[in-house]
C-alpha cells in the first residue's frame, strides 16, 4: 500500500476505538524506515522471483481491487496446475466391480 494510505488507516484505527487493537505505537516508528522497506522489499523481489515461482506485486491501497488481483493470481495459479483426477488400472477396475457387486448384493 502507498505511504498515504497506511497513514489513513492507521489515523483510522486511532479514531475509532473498534479498531485500536489494530494499532501499535512502533507502527508509527516504523514509517520513518519507509523508503529503506520499499529497498529491500524490491531486492528480494527483484532476486527471488523466479519463473516457476514469481511473486505478485499486488497493489493495496483499494481492498476490493487487491482481493480480486489474488483471487485472479490463485485462480490463475492452480489452472497452470492442470490438476486431474488420478486413473486407476484394469486390475483396481475389476476388484472395483467386484465390490460393487458384493454392496449391491448386501441386506441392509
Amino acid at each position: 500500500m502507498s505511504r498515504d494510505e497506511q497513514k489513513k488507516r492507521f489515523l483510522e484505527r486511532l479514531d475509532e476505538p473498534e479498531k485500536n487493537w489494530k494499532f501499535s505505537p512502533a507502527d508509527v516508528k516504523e514509517r520513518s524506515y519507509w523508503d529503506d522497506y520499499m529497498k529491500a522489499y524490491e531486492d528480494a523481489i527483484r532476486h527471488t522471483a523466479a519463473p516457476h515461482a514469481p511473486w505478485y506485486v499486488v497493489p493495496a491501497d483499494n481492498k476490493w481491487f487487491t482481493r480480486l488481483v489474488v483471487a485472479a493470481a490463485i485462480v490463475q495459479g492452480i489452472e497452470q496446475l492442470d490438476l486431474r483426477f488420478p486413473t486407476i488400472d484394469a486390475a483396481v477396475e475389476k476388484e472395483f466391480a467386484e465390490c460393487r457387486k458384493w454392496l449391491l448384493a448386501e441386506k441392509d
